[in-house]
């Protein structure tokens, strides 16, 4: 037997590397990614191929290994290459995700220690940064001091999270579901409707509110559809209200909504994955006047803070109810019972294994402080507005309403053809030039084209960029 366990135990050890071979590991890889940001500006934005990565099928996973500047090779062909290119700057389309240089040794440190971040007996200081950086969001937003939260890994997590806790405080039943009611409107994230479906309550009454010409939600609609639904002897439960929409970057009227709630005993929550971190410039603060109010909040990290995918936060008026709602007990844990100086994030969300993820965050902060993300942010806001003035300048094109955040929709309207399919062939068009990224969407019948600025490496000159290549490619359609 112990010849068999140092038999094993000898093929084993490959799995740890002494310090030459972590060298050659580590320096090929940042040799890569050196290289790989040294280029960015010169590379797509979108690299239309024919192959989409298929080679990665000829290299199956086997019993040896192969070197690491061959997988290199193949990373670089195969999922660097083609498609969409998250990190450029000219990726202006959907809401663009991050990469800020730092987070990524954030999690280079917290992936090599492998810190344990779901309960406070394991690892005090792991649980100590999310919950500090966790009190740090609640105090932007104007959180009361007994309100937590939960790092996620993006908002549909969040989301489902705080639809759970509000329909446990609000103790739904089974048998109330066919009259308890859940008010937005279209332009709600669809990952709220997934939270909702997940979360057991697609059976329930879902009330699409009318919304203004800046498509927010009418308050007074909503006010008007509470009254009739309890009228009708239905059950007023949840408004999910937003700060920043996807398709348009409309801001809902916080203050008037949370009015509202609070005169109907309903749960206020707002999805504010996209423009909650635009809370930090002077620009957009009167907008977000209400959402102190509210019962639950959703924010990207990933989004306004510019960090890698997978950052998502829920933010929750009273602690007590995330941690009722989602805190279970096991014997096997019964050791980490007695050390609750600080809440542990396991207790608090579905996830039993929590990944150290409040790393990539802390450590840009620290580093950083929070002046470069706020002029960051101001920056996006007024490059979209800059946008919005200067397409109007190109014969063809119209706009629609002003943006809030930095996020704005415009089309472009030919004299001869059908203007939702020349807007479609456009998005096309644009994205087979690769020079910047657009996306489409369609409201109400109609087909827009989408600016979305985020990227903290868009810049001025990126959307110059865009500028030209629109113009470019509608020259002569209004010949």
């Amino acid at each position: 037997m112990i010849e068999k366990i140092k038999q094993l135990e000898s093929i084993a050890l490959q799995l740890e590397p002494n310090a030459a071979k972590r060298a050659q590991m580590r320096l090929a890889v940042v040799d890569y990614a050196e290289s790989f940001l040294d280029n960015i500006e010169a590379g797509k934005a979108y690299q239309v191929t024919q192959d989409k990565g298929i080679q990665l099928l000829d290299f199956p996973v086997t019993e040896q290994g192969r070197s690491i500047q061959q997988l290199i090779d193949l990373i670089e062909y195969n999922v660097d290459r083609p498609g969409l290119n998250p990190a450029s700057g000219g990726h202006i389309a959907y809401i663009p995700g991050g990469g800020i240089y730092p987070a990524a040794l954030g999690d280079y440190l917290a992936d090599i220690t492998n810190r344990y971040a779901g309960v406070f007996y394991a690892n005090p200081g792991a649980v100590r940064i999310e919950n500090i950086l966790i009190r740090w969001m609640c105090e932007l937003f104007g959180f009361p001091k007994k309100a937590g939260g939960n790092l996620t890994s993006g908002g549909s997590i969040a989301n489902l999270i705080a639809i759970v806790t509000a329909r446990d405080y609000k103790k739904l039943k089974a048998r109330d579901f066919e009259k308890a009611v859940i008010y937005s409107t279209k332009q709600v994230h669809h990952c709220t409707k997934k939270s909702i479906k997940i979360a057991g309550l697609y059976d329930l009454v879902q009330r699409e509110v009318p919304m203004d010409k800046h498509f927010r939600m009418d308050a007074q609609a909503l006010a008007t559809c509470i009254k009739k639904d309890k009228e009708d002897g239905l059950i007023p439960f949840l408004v999910m209200a937003s700060a920043g929409t996807t398709d348009t970057g409309a801001i809902d009227p916080l203050e008037a909504i949370s009015t509202i709630c609070k005169a109907n005993e309903l749960w206020m929550h707002v999805d504010a994955a996209y423009g909650g971190f635009f809370i930090l410039t002077d620009e957009i603060k009167e907008q977000m006047k209400g959402i102190e109010k509210a019962d639950s909040i959703v924010i990207d990290p990933h989004k306004g803070l510019f960090l890698p995918y997978g950052s998502g936060a829920v933010l929750v008026r009273d602690a007590k109810l995330l941690y009722d709602a989602h805190h279970m007990q096991a014997n096997y844990m019964q050791d980490s019972f007695d050390d609750v100086e600080e809440l542990s994030p396991a207790d608090l969300s579905p996830e039993l294994t929590k990944p150290f993820r409040g790393l990539r965050l802390w450590l840009p902060l620290q580093l950083f402080g929070i002046a470069p993300f706020r002029a960051a942010l101001q920056e996006k806001i007024w490059l979209c507005r800059y946008f919005y003035e200067a397409i109007q300048q190109i014969d063809g094109f119209e706009v629609g309403p002003y943006p809030e955040l930095s996020v704005m929709i415009y089309r472009y309207v030919p004299k001869v053809g059908e203007a939702n399919a020349y807007n479609l062939d456009l998005v096309n068009r644009v994205k087979e030039d690769g020079r910047v990224f657009l996306s489409s969407t369609t409201i109400d019948g109609t087909i827009y084209i989408r600016l979305a600025v985020l990227s903290f490496r868009t810049h001025l000159s990126t959307i110059n960029r865009c500028l030209d290549v629109l113009k470019e490619l509608t020259q002569g359609a209004q010949a």
